[in-house]
């Protein structure tokens, strides 16, 4: 904690003394940062049926190239593109074809610096090595990140070494400016346990200040900006904790800044949603030794802008394999992660929805998403009904897509389910339930931000009711929990179904289990969940999800979740929400 305190007490003094520096003053020089992120394997358009979105379509990568096109055509030879993580992983496309898919289109953006996300390990350590690392990565776009470690065999030889390159420099416009890049703090931990082994990820707390200190006093460049998958909240609590960053380019949290976030300490933040349906445009300038901001603007992705051509034509081409039509060939793709066929064309129309299913509602909304949504009731629904289990489980993922009313495809449910888990049944008790709730509201809700957050938000479930009081505190967030109606025995065995992977055999839903069984298709072979949720669709009345067959509003939120604090709104409250007693319950 010492060391911290100097360090940053030394990074304070020479961001101001570096600000005065007259070698570095003059006339005003811009560069402009393009900034995408999250885009979770979605090539195409989707609609967002958020408050925000109304049910407008939005994103597709050929919209996005448009804007960036036209964002380098206003700043010629002053702008620098930035990839903030989880792109290879979200969609259909991408899992079966191990990220090249959106990485082939994503080539031709000309993206100059990317950070890589947890999801972007999903296909395991060696995978990642090959698309991010070493001197000809498939993904061409510069990835850094100082906080991810060789670990252990199979590279004891390198334990401690870093994977990626920590930090980029770019000299552009006259002006020096100095990227620091930073993954998650955690790899995709819903799937087996050995996609990371033999890398380390960090918070970042040891390395935020070193780079800093680093760019700024001994590369002496013009602008720092940090590019992290940290998460919003947590590249907050470190901006503020260490100074120095000029800007900080965020994702992971899937939280969209309309308004710049300013912090205590000057620092500006911006973040990118998802799905690739905004794009930021930041313009910094340098002048008598200062950085300031010009302009910033936060494209809307919608379908009034024009495709690019190009873009579009490649994306047709990389999809063509995987939709109806003369390309798509049953069984030649095999799932990575499962080892499962995909048989049908990815476009083809497996059920019909009257409820919209989502899960991202901002926090002061009802049934806000870092608590519960209509998709994950959805999911639950269909794993336990399928599997004539007690109760449905799965984790708090916060990637998704939005299905609108209408048609449900098997596209549709890759966006829900892009990491290759089968369904099994098995039985847990109460009191792991319990603690199921528990340990994940603290993991989104603790106001140790930086190393209490650990991914994702509330699980979701099917066959149980509860309040959840987002004051609570750890282990106290839960009361009133029943399952199908009675009140849950901690001692009890109940029947669970859920995400099950068979490299990690006692565990569903990543918690111990007994009495494991997968689910099988009629002629006894292993289901993939999308087929498990496509056949629990073949089997409601009109195939058609209702208000009467889905019931919403599981998890009784009992006091309202904290106000926004920077002026956005927000999905997940950023500083966390603070343990109080229960006095009294506002009415919502």
């Amino acid at each position: 904690m010492k060391r911290s305190i100097r360090m940053a007490a030394l990074l304070g003094a020479a961001a101001a003394a570096f600000s005065i520096n007259p070698a570095h003053a003059g006339a005003a020089r811009e560069v402009t940062l393009i900034h995408m992120g999250d885009v979770h394997g979605h090539l195409v358009e989707h609609p967002n049926l958020r408050s925000d979105g109304k049910g407008a379509m939005m994103g597709g990568l050929a919209r996005m190239y448009t804007v960036v096109r036209k964002i380098r055509k206003a700043h010629p030879g002053s702008t620098i593109t930035v990839n903030g993580g989880d792109t290879v992983q979200g969609s259909a496309e991408a899992l079966f074809t191990q990220g090249q898919a959106v990485i082939d289109v994503l080539n031709e953006f000309g993206i100059d610096v990317d950070n890589p996300g947890n999801w972007d390990y999903l296909y395991g350590r060696d995978v990642f090595i090959q698309q991010f690392a070493g001197s000809a990565p498939r993904f061409r776009a510069n990835a850094i990140a100082a906080n991810l470690y060789y670990d252990g065999a199979p590279y004891q030889k390198k334990t401690g070494e870093r994977v990626l390159q920590p930090y980029w420099i770019k000299q552009i416009n006259g002006l020096k400016v100095g990227f620091i890049g930073y993954t998650a703090s955690r790899g995709p931990q819903a799937v087996k346990t050995e996609i990371t082994r033999g890398l380390r990820l960090t918070d970042g707390e040891k390395e935020f200040p070193e780079f800093l200190h680093l760019l700024r006093n001994v590369k002496q460049v013009d602008i720092v900006v940090v590019i992290s998958e940290l998460g919003l909240g947590p590249n907050v609590e470190l901006a503020n904790r260490y100074p120095g960053a000029d800007v900080i380019l965020s994702s992971d949290m899937h939280e969209m800044t309309s308004k710049v976030i300013r912090t205590r300490t000057g620092t500006l933040i911006v973040d990118v949603g998802q799905d690739g349906q905004v794009l930021n445009e930041m313009t910094l300038t340098k002048r008598n030794g200062k950085v300031a901001m010009v302009a910033f603007k936060q494209h809307r992705i919608t379908t009034d802008i024009k495709p690019d051509a190009r873009i579009a034509a490649l994306v047709k081409q990389v999809r063509a394999p995987f939709v109806s039509g003369p390309d798509f060939v049953p069984g030649k793709w095999v799932n990575p992660i499962n080892g499962l066929k995909l048989m049908h064309p990815i476009d083809t129309v497996v059920g019909y929805t009257e409820v919209p299913l989502y899960r991202s509602n901002f926090a002061g909304e009802e049934m806000p998403g870092v608590i519960e949504g209509s998709s994950h009731d959805f999911l639950t629904d269909a794993f336990r009904s399928v599997a004539k289990a007690e109760i449905g489980l799965i984790r708090g993922f916060r990637y998704g897509t939005h299905v609108a009313p209408g048609p449900v495809t098997r596209e549709d449910l890759y966006h829900y389910i892009p990491i290759g888990p089968m369904i099994a049944k098995g039985t847990m008790t109460g009191h792991q339930l319990k603690k199921m709730v528990e340990d994940s509201a603290y993991a989104c809700l603790a106001t140790d931000v930086v190393q209490g957050w650990t991914g994702g938000w509330v699980a979701g479930m099917s066959g149980a009711t509860l309040d959840l009081n987002p004051y609570g505190g750890k282990q106290n967030y839960v009361s009133n929990f029943l399952v199908n109606g009675t009140a849950v025995d901690p001692n009890k065995r109940y029947s669970v179904a859920g995400y099950y992977y068979q490299e990690d055999p006692q565990e569903i839903n990543r918690t111990r289990a007994h009495d494991i069984e997968v689910l099988k298709d009629g002629q006894g072979n292993p289901m993939d969940a999308v087929e498990v949720v496509a056949q629990y669709l073949s089997s409601l009345p009109k195939q058609t999800v209702t208000r009467d067959n889905l019931k919403l509003n599981r998890f009784n939120l009992v006091r309202k979740l904290p106000a926004a604090a920077y002026g956005n709104q927000e999905i997940q409250p950023l500083g966390g929400v603070p343990a109080e007693p229960l006095v009294a319950i506002p009415s919502l």
